[in-house]
């Protein structure tokens, strides 16, 4: 059944469940809780983001979206420090020259090294983002000299064209594109990023990779749910795939077409755009079974199998995050965004300061993108820039 909200009952209770689960998000006029517990948490003294379950190694995603959560609170000492590591430890020392390699471990010998030297088109775009817009709010030149800079290596190195359909970004340089196959991964790709490049880089492939966005979503999500990596067959469209590069065992997750941990992402980016933006609504629409499966369940699922059918298992309170921009978006479904919110209240850890009984960083990752956006710290503008919270 769907919740109307002309029904003066139901607005009560809402509105009771909205401000009492809005009021445990964190939202203040200064510092960022959550961005505090955060950073004390998964970056060292060194500017190195490290998940602390397991071998504790570094992905480029993480620094990148460390980047813009420093950013997004004004903490130009982060900032400096994590961009300062990546450079020094996943890029030989030149942003300008090299993209960062996207893993960073143990090897074989007990040594920290990097593990996987293939860029991450995801942590590129995000860092090169992060970089522009720093140097904008900041006022710094070298920063949007840099963020620059790193625009013309993921052009040359993480665009191809699509036969039939145009330029798209791949996922890494290497590893994605196999005769008239070409294997993408749609949560690479928010739509308000490319925006922005297109606006600060006019000559570059930005403006049509920003206007072939919605269409692969919607081209994409064959089920109605977004997936977490597709392929591009020239003269057939896309079909949900795996990771071309992930390890090859038999029965593993990994080699299963599905939407998880990657496609949540989709949802997240399109609740962000801004609402005046004109591809909002094809964005937004382009996946419509999750908003239709909110309506009658308490959570996200935490899969959704190569059919489109959603697996029993609620997803974790990362995926319940992503949700509230997004579900906001429909009006009909108010009570949904309320339960997202009541989970997120419900699942807040009073010690750390952190979502979830076990503190994941992907969960904890989530959050400050989804709670910074609900509670007003940051917003994307018309033209893909960021809007923020504090004044310098």
């Amino acid at each position: 059944m769907r919740f109307s909200t002309s029904r003066p009952g139901n607005c009560l209770i809402l509105l009771v469940l909205l401000c009492a689960s809005a009021a445990t998000i964190g939202c203040d006029n200064g510092s960022w809780p959550l961005w505090r517990s955060y950073s004390s948490r998964f970056i060292d003294a060194d500017g190195r983001v490290f998940d602390p379950s397991g071998d504790q190694h570094t992905t480029s995603e993480a620094q990148a979206y460390s980047l813009f959560f420093a950013l997004a609170a004004n903490d130009t000492q982060t900032f400096h420090r994590v961009l300062d590591w990546t450079e020094a430890n996943l890029a030989q020392n030149d942003l300008r020259t090299h993209l960062p390699a996207q893993l960073y471990g143990k090897n074989k010998t007990g040594q920290w090294a990097i593990l996987d030297p293939n860029s991450a088109s995801n942590a590129d775009t995000w860092i090169a983002y992060s970089l522009l817009e720093a140097g904008r709010l900041w006022n710094s030149s070298a920063y949007v000299s840099l963020g620059r800079t790193m625009l013309e290596l993921i052009a040359k190195n993480e665009v191809a064209n699509l036969p039939g359909f145009g330029p798209m970004l791949l996922p890494g340089p290497s590893g994605y594109q196999h005769g008239n196959t070409i294997t993408l991964n749609p949560s690479y790709l928010p739509l308000f990023l490319f925006e922005r490049f297109a606006a600060v880089d006019p000559s570059g492939p930005w403006q049509q990779i920003a206007r072939n966005i919605p269409r692969l979503l919607q081209q994409g999500s064959r089920h109605g749910f977004a997936m977490d990596w597709v392929e591009y067959v020239s003269g057939d469209g896309f079909y949900p795939t795996t990771d071309p590069l992930a390890p090859d065992q038999p029965g593993s997750s990994a080699n299963t077409p599905r939407g998880s941990g990657d496609a949540i992402c989709v949802y997240l980016w399109a609740g962000m755009l801004n609402r005046d933006d004109p591809q909002r609504a094809a964005v937004l629409n382009a996946d419509p079974g999750m908003s239709a499966y909110l309506e009658t369940h308490d959570a996200p699922p935490e899969v959704i199998n190569e059919e489109g059918i959603p697996e029993p298992q609620n997803g974790p309170v990362g995926y319940s995050a992503v949700m509230l921009e997004y579900l906001r978006a429909f009006p009909h479904l108010s009570r949904a965004t309320a339960r997202q919110l009541i989970r997120l209240t419900e699942e807040k850890q009073v010690e750390t300061g952190l979502y979830g009984r076990d503190n994941s960083y992907s969960d904890q990752c989530l959050a400050l993108f989804a709670t910074g956006f609900f509670d007003g710290r940051f917003r994307v503008g018309m033209r893909g820039e960021l809007n923020v919270k504090w004044k310098r």
